[in-house]
Order: C-alpha cells, then structure tokens, then sequence
C-alpha cells in the first residue's frame, strides 16, 4: 500500500511539474509565434527568414517561436493555449486552425494563394479586418498582364481558363486586358471533362496562354496535357510557378518564400509596435521571372529573367 501511494504521489508531482514548466512558458509567451503547415522547405526557409528580418530589425530572438500546425493544435485543445502579440500562419493548414481557433491576438497568414485565404474566411463566416489579413502568393494581375506585354508586344490575343475560383478576378483581368488593347479570349472549366474542349478552344483564338491559379484547372493531372497541349500549337503558357517553368512553360513571375517572409516581417513589426495589421489583404511587393530557356529557343523567342523582373519593379516603381 505504502509503495502505491508513493507511486501515485511520484506521478501528481510530474504532472504538476509539467503544467507549471507549460504554465512558464505561456507567461513568457513569445511576442511573434510563427506557425507553419508542415515541415516543407518552403515553410522551413520562409520561418528562418522571417525570424531573422525582425532579429535584424531589433525583436529579441527569444521573443520569436515557431510551432508547426500539429502542435500548436495540441496546444488550444489543451486550454493552455500560448499568447503571443502575434501569430504569423504560414501556409493554408495553419491558416485555417488559427482562424477556426478564434485566438486573441491578431494573425497574418503569407504563403497563401488568395483562394484559399477567402475560403477559410467564407468557411469561418470571418472577414479581413485589422485583426486577421494575409499577404497573397498570387500575382497581381497588373503584373501577370504587364509580363506578357514585354515578352510579347505584337500579341493581340490573350487566352485564359477560368475555373470556379479564379473566375472570382475575370472582371479585374477584363478591365486590364481591355485597357491594354488586347482581347481576351476565355473558356471555363467548371469539370475535369470541360478541359479538353475549353483548352482547345483558347488554344485556337489565341497568341500567347495566361495562367492563373485555379487547382480545378492547373493541377498535377492536367499541368502536362495542358502545357504538351500548347507547345504543339506553338502558343507559349505564361505561369505562376517556378515548378510549371521546370515542366514546360516558358515564363513564370512568382513570389519566393523568402520574398514573402521578408514582407510579412514589414507588416510584423508595426503591429509588436501597437499598430494593428493592415484591415486589407496585401499582394506581394517582391517577385522573381523564371524562363524556361529551352523552350523559348523553341518558340523563337528570347526572353531575360533578369531584365523582365528590372522593367517590371520599374514600371511599378518598386525600389
């Protein structure tokens, strides 16, 4: 009897001892608590960058945490849950635990396509506010339509695909390409069966392929289709993606985990100052141009990253 009491005691000590460390640790909470979806690089690289912007910008490195999504989810069921002045979520999976979560401090989710930002917000009945905003992975279309007018300034006609979400900016795209002086020529793909006419179709009334973010549209199961597709009517596919420039397209303009980290640290900073965040999503102030030098050799064209990305920060009168 004797040797069970003291068994049980042993072990409400350890407990209490874990909820007093846990306790600590959420008194001290970090003043920046970045989340991350999961363990890819991406996410890996844009946390150290981030980290590393504000420690260069005077935040105490032990005021700054990371937590993967997974844990952090342990945590709020817990009832234990930590406070920081701010979570940054990085990623969709972080994003939409944060948001579910109704946290009292403020949260900026970056590495998040605009699509997947406005469903969490519609799944959540929550809006962009000066508590929760984001900053965008997807391009401005100004840009998207800028790039193509560079590298393609006789081309008349610009073909789109549309899908349910990216069909949320045809007004916006419209407005520009009308601006412009080109013409669109567009087709939906609400099914995976839409795709091969509708591509066809865009394919044949058109001088260079614009792609916008869509996964019913551009996905692992079609991005070869499509990009095979074009390369045969020798119509060049501008996309969103360093990945779609390796598979085939010729041109991408895209924003790097580092890009996004280093901005996400300039809306970060004013909010540790008792500035609230930005009560509108951002879209990216930093990109790169990705060519695909082989297959714009075999387009008869000869684009420069480097001097589309100068003319591009240019025209936007970006530093």
């Amino acid at each position: 009897m004797a040797i069970l009491l003291r068994s049980v005691f042993l072990a409400l000590a350890f407990v209490l001892l874990g909820v007093r460390a846990w306790a600590q640790v959420t008194d001290g909470a970090p003043r920046v608590l970045i989340v991350s979806s999961d363990t890819a690089a991406a996410y890996a690289q844009a946390a150290e960058t981030l980290t590393e912007s504000l420690v260069r910008q005077g935040v105490a490195r032990a005021d700054i945490s990371q937590s993967l999504a997974t844990e952090l989810s342990t945590r709020l069921k817990s009832g234990l849950p930590p406070r920081p002045a701010i979570f940054v979520a990085l990623g969709t999976e972080a994003t939409q635990l944060l948001v579910a979560a109704g946290t009292q401090a403020p949260v900026l989710s970056a590495l998040i396509p605009r699509s997947s930002f406005e469903r969490i917000l519609r799944s959540n009945g929550k809006v962009t506010s000066a508590r929760l905003s984001a900053i965008y992975l997807d391009q401005p279309l100004a840009r998207q339509l800028a790039l193509v007018r560079q590298v393609f300034p006789q081309g008349k006609r610009l073909g789109v695909l549309w899908g349910a979400e990216s069909s949320q900016r045809a007004s916006g795209l419209k407005t520009l390409v009308a601006a412009s002086g080109m013409e669109l020529q567009e087709a939906s793909v609400m099914q995976p069966q839409d795709l091969p006419g509708a591509l066809a179709q865009v394919l044949a009334g058109s001088d260079v392929l614009l792609a916008l973010a869509d996964p019913a549209v551009f996905n692992s199961a079609t991005i070869q289709n499509i990009l095979m597709s074009s390369f045969r009517a020798r119509i060049a596919l501008v996309a969103f993606s360093p990945a779609y420039v390796r598979a085939g397209a010729v041109l991408a303009v895209y924003t790097t985990p580092v890009q996004a980290a280093s901005q996400a640290a300039e809306v970060v900073l004013p909010v540790l100052h008792g500035r609230p965040l930005p009560d509108r999503a951002l879209e990216p102030n930093d990109f790169e141009v990705g060519v695909n030098a082989q297959v714009a050799r075999a387009l008869d064209l000869s684009p420069d990253a480097q001097t589309l990305r100068s003319t591009l920060r240019r025209l936007e009168r970006l530093p």
